[in-house]
């Protein structure tokens, strides 16, 4: 039976509540104490109960209580001052970028990302990547950055976890409603649904645009869950990486290139679009497609206009966790597409294949991404240099240090993650730059001014209060198994309010190897047992419905938690979420990370746990790689590569073990004459004191604004000038560079060091290059110097400007690199390389144009 016609009920609230709709619409809330408390003030268990949703909670809240509230002088007041703040904060004009950069009328960037993790509510994200998202907005925010967020609204988006008791891993799917979400639909004047078109082969997609306010930031969420579309096209925002490998390339068209023709239906003209991860990346081909209708521009010169005001940023240190799609899937959903618009599809098919390689076949959008973008970054230093050696075959003869992909570390949004205590020993003696100035070093040096025992007293009421929020929750898993009585008053007893404990929450897949740590049963079993010295672990994570591996990691730890001498030490909570995920990174006193290096691009969740205090214990991976020295937490496992993982798994539990026993459980054990443990505090202090200016995403989101987003502003203003006369140009300069590359050679490098040298003895290096039809101005050559391994490699090479000078008789043209000097003793050795110059080029190199002097 379906209902003929269909209507919205919305709460009604008493004229004194009225502010409380505004702000239930606008994510501001999820990182502001005082809002979530108001809320939280008004039912605090239907708040639990609402999976803290203000709208929903609006919406069912007991209208004798609004009414209640509306008569109460004490609520009132508290309204009154969290609406003051909410204004002040919507209405501020000398924010961050407004200080720098001036004002902005529209958005510069939009930020395209297949998931958000903004709130617990709103069930669009799966992990990290989406938490990042999340932050990446509010940052943005509180900052004034003129930018807004594209994805896709999921119906049921990720799934919801449950444990049977052997640990089996049940997937659940609920369905999001989202008249009951803080957001809402886009309308015109009519009030009917802004709506965008996709093509897609035999079906029109249709979607509506919902929008998430996020503080100043808008966030637009396709939804393709409507009446006009057929049952296939409807399923395509149903899950969040759910189905097969034709569902994910119709998620990823209708978020790249409808989440575009979204923007332009809005009417928001953004002049740089950030691709986070390679999701989005079709993108960039109906951006072209978009300048060639618009601006009657050819296919190559819409490309050079393009490329200029896309960056990229890439999340994934391993090949096969890339977007791949077989040549004839792509023919199928875009042949007919680029036809339309003239566009060889062999081309395109091109744009996205790797030179070689076991997928070279495919068309890779982490590929089609890099190629297509301006500026590309890894999300920590160590990520940066592996993404550099993953992708090196797409940068034809470039050394691998200078492969265009830089590194912009991640940050956590530090209000969305600390708790309410830390954030009030913030406020006493930090002041309240550390909110608005997080990335100001200055703000955090002072917290050697926090009382030790305060600081203290107040980590042992969040390890309490997680320990009493695990037994709760492990209380209610057990009562949804229908565990005997016995069994569930046995949770009262589970875990130690001051043991040291131990906190491990993550995606379960396998090279994160939750395993490590229970490796060596009975050597853990003695370190959680120590009746002295007593130790706990408290797990939480998501295994990917068809990650086999990840789910069998699950189950042994259920069935260890589940052996008698171990089940009061051991606790696995299901279902991890931002809630989960806050009461573990403020209440453990270790956060545990053991991932299989190099495989962790950055891992945030460590960054969570800093900022609460909490002292990191990790590989040497990701972000803890240029984050570790010894007075801020431990690291374990080198940084040596080994070919077989069995001995590194076992080589490192060893090492892990050794860490526990030797320094870090007696630390934590060592306390002073008035019971404080001044050694561990102290660590917690130089933790939060030097790493905390830095890994956060005020200070991320500044070098994205400062290094690409501004950049790329002027970069597309440069190429748009004159109805895009530098694409039009930089187009025919790079069809002459190809069509003459060829003749280019490198005659001799004449004159150079021979023998010995002395450390900062000047010298000269003179080469004659042929050039063919090409000028001198379409070229740059450079002196390539540095030290060289047994192996005859460069190590730390830097490329010098060498300058033209005489034109010899033969018509090659000399060029001089003078009063060059080594600083470093050892052998060296040179050479000269021809590279193509323009001033509009928006990438170092042109892969496949270069030229080095041969032996």
């Amino acid at each position: 039976m379906k209902p003929v016609k269909t209507f919205i009920t919305k709460p009604v609230l008493p004229k004194e509540l009225a502010g409380l709709t505004e702000l239930a619409y606008n994510l501001y809330w999820a990182w502001d104490f005082e809002a979530l408390s108001l809320f939280r003030r008004l039912d605090s268990d239907l708040w639990e109960a609402c999976g803290h949703n203000p709208v929903q909670l609006l919406g069912e809240i007991d209208q004798q209580k609004l009414r209640a509230a509306a008569e109460n002088e004490g609520f009132r007041t508290h309204l009154d001052h969290v609406m003051t703040n909410y204004q002040q904060y919507m209405q501020k004009k000398a924010t961050w970028y407004h200080q720098v950069h001036g004002e902005s009328q529209n958005p510069v960037t939009a930020y395209f990302s297949a998931e958000f993790g903004l709130t617990e509510c709103l069930s669009i994200f799966a992990g990290g990547l989406g938490i990042l998202a999340g932050d990446h907005l509010k940052s943005a925010s509180d900052l004034g950055i003129p930018l807004i967020g594209v994805g896709l609204l999921y119906q049921q988006g990720y799934f919801r976890q449950q444990l049977n008791e052997a640990g089996v891993q049940i997937e659940i799917y609920e369905d999001n409603d989202f008249y009951n979400l803080p957001i809402t639909r886009e309308t015109n004047q009519n009030g009917e649904p802004v709506t965008i078109q996709v093509d897609l082969p035999n079906d029109r997609v249709h979607a509506h645009i919902w929008r998430a306010q996020v503080g100043r930031v808008s966030l637009y969420l396709l939804d393709t869950n409507v009446p006009e579309n057929s049952p296939a096209a409807r399923k395509i925002t149903y899950q969040l990486y759910g189905g097969d490998l034709d569902m994910r390339i119709r998620q990823e068209i209708v978020l790249g290139m409808g989440g575009y023709r979204a923007l332009k239906a809005l009417r928001q003209s953004p002049t740089v679009y950030h691709i986070n991860e390679g999701h989005s990346a079709f993108l960039a081909l109906e951006h072209i497609i978009q300048l060639m209708v618009e601006y009657q521009l050819s296919y190559s010169e819409a490309v050079e206009a393009a490329k200029a005001g896309i960056v990229f940023t890439t999340h994934t240190p391993v090949a096969a966790g890339h977007d791949y799609f077989p040549p004839d899937m792509m023919r199928h959903y875009f042949k007919n597409y680029l036809d339309s618009h003239k566009i060889s599809f062999e081309h395109f098919l091109s744009m996205g294949q790797q030179p070689s390689g076991e997928n070279k076949d495919s068309f890779c959008m982490t590929v089609f991404a890099l190629r297509m973008a301006s500026r590309s970054n890894g999300v920590s230093k160590l990520h940066g240099e592996v993404s550099r050696t993953m992708w090196q075959a797409l940068y034809e003869q470039v050394p691998i240090d200078e492969v265009p992909i830089e590194h912009i570390t991640n940050g956590i949004h530090f209000q969305s993650w600390i708790s309410h205590d830390m954030k009030d020993i913030y406020d006493r003696y930090l002041g309240e730059r550390w909110r608005e100035e997080p990335a100001d070093i200055t703000v955090w040096q002072k917290s050697e001014n926090i009382p030790t025992e305060e600081l203290w007293r107040t980590h042992e009421r969040r390890r309490e209060r997680l320990v009493v929020f695990t037994r709760n929750r492990l209380r209610d898993q057990l009562i949804r198994r229908g565990a005997s009585e016995s069994e569930i008053d046995f949770t009262d007893a589970v875990l130690d309010t001051e043991a040291l404990t131990i906190g491990f929450a993550r995606r379960f897949a396998t090279y994160k190897r939750a395993h490590l740590i229970l490796r060596d049963e009975r050597r853990l079993a003695h370190l959680l047992n120590d009746p002295q010295r007593p130790m706990q672990i408290i797990f939480a994570g998501k295994a990917h419905p068809k990650d086999e591996p990840g789910q069998e990691l699950v189950k042994r730890i259920i069935q260890l938690a589940n052996q008698e001498e171990l089940r009061r030490k051991i606790v696995f909570i299901e279902d991890y979420d931002m809630t989960v995920t806050r009461y573990l990174v403020q209440g453990a006193d270790i956060w545990l990370n053991t991932p299989r290096r190099p495989r962790e691009a950055s891992g945030t969740s460590g960054m969570k746990a800093a900022a609460n205090g909490v002292l990191n214990l990790s590989i040497l991976d990701g972000w803890w790689d240029e984050a570790y020295y010894p007075e801020v937490g431990w690291a374990f496992g080198g940084k040596d590569n080994y070919q077989d993982r069995e001995i590194q798994d076992k080589i490192e539990a060893e090492a892990l073990y050794s860490l526990l026993e030797r320094e870090v459980v007696p630390t934590y054990y060592d306390r002073s004459i008035d019971g404080l443990p001044r050694k561990w505090i102290a660590k917690m202090k130089k933790s939060i004191g030097t790493l905390s200016h830095f890994f956060n995403t005020h200070r991320m989101v500044g070098e994205y604004t400062e290094k690409y987003y501004i950049m790329g502003q002027k970069r597309c203003a440069d190429m748009a000038r004159n109805n895009y006369a530098a694409a039009k140009e930089l187009a025919q300069w790079k069809e002459k560079i190809s069509a003459n590359w060829p003749k280019i050679s490198i005659v001799d490098c004449c004159v150079g060091p021979e023998a010995n040298f002395h450390v900062g003895e000047k010298f000269s290096v003179k080469a004659c290059v042929q050039l063919g039809a090409l000028a001198p101005q379409d070229v740059g050559v450079e002196l390539y110097l540095g030290r060289i391994d047994s192996e005859n490699n460069f190590i730390a090479a830097r490329a010098i400007e060498m300058k033209a000078g005489t034109v010899r008789e033969d018509g090659t043209i000399e060029y001089t690199a003078k009063d060059i000097k080594c600083i470093h003793s050892g052998q060296h050795g040179y050479t000269v390389r021809v590279l193509p110059r323009h001033k509009h080029l928006t990438e170092p190199f042109l892969p496949g144009f270069i030229v080095w002097a041969k032996d």
